[in-house]
């Protein structure tokens, strides 16, 4: 009688190749760097929205109200004028900024959210149905806002990357090529200089 199958060492040699395949493949796609690649595309298209939803509210609203001159707004609780100042003013030379947080009505886009502008102002309504967080939204990866105020109107958003790919020097490089004075930040606005 003639017995067909595989031997022990067979199985061996295929459950070594597919262990060796199936690391190549979690080095070469690496996971986390791709969640990470996500998670910098929504903050570059967050930050899109709200400056949009902002020049949207500037020319639109007869007398805005964009916020304090020289103060950061910051849309998590834990942001400390410390670490704004670890993080964001780096290369910058103008003097430091307070740091203002706001609590459970964050998203709100009636002037009490994060970035103190009532959208709700417009005439046709808020473009936002919520003012957008930080994926993250932690210490180290927040969105932050800032205006000069009054007479002149012009604001900077940030953005922290968190990707090797989207952060300086990467191969989406988003934060060293916005134009914007920190080389480490995303920055958009109609002041790169705030």
């Amino acid at each position: 009688m003639n017995k067909k199958g595989f031997t022990l060492i067979e199985l061996l040699v295929v459950i070594a190749i597919l262990a060796i395949l199936s690391v190549a493949v979690v080095l070469t796609l690496n996971p986390a760097q791709l969640l990470a690649q996500a998670r910098d595309s929504q903050r570059i298209s967050d930050v899109s929205t709200l400056k949009s939803a902002i020049a949207f509210y500037l020319t639109d609203v007869s007398s805005p109200s964009i916020g304090t001159s020289n103060t950061l707004y910051a849309a998590d609780l834990a942001v400390t004028t410390s670490s704004f100042a670890a993080i964001y003013q780096v290369d910058r030379s103008s003097t430091t900024l307070n740091a203002t947080t706001t609590g459970s009505a964050a998203a709100s886009t009636t002037g009490g959210g994060w970035i103190p502008i009532n959208f709700a102002g417009i005439s046709s309504g808020s473009p936002l149905g919520s003012e957008p967080k930080d994926p993250v939204n932690n210490n180290t990866y927040y969105y932050s806002y800032i205006t000069n105020g009054s007479p002149s109107y012009q604001f900077e958003i940030n953005a922290n990357m968190e990707s090797t790919k989207y952060a300086a020097s990467g191969t989406a490089d988003a934060e060293s090529v916005d134009g914007g004075t920190s080389f480490r930040i995303y920055e958009a606005g109609t002041n790169l200089g705030l």
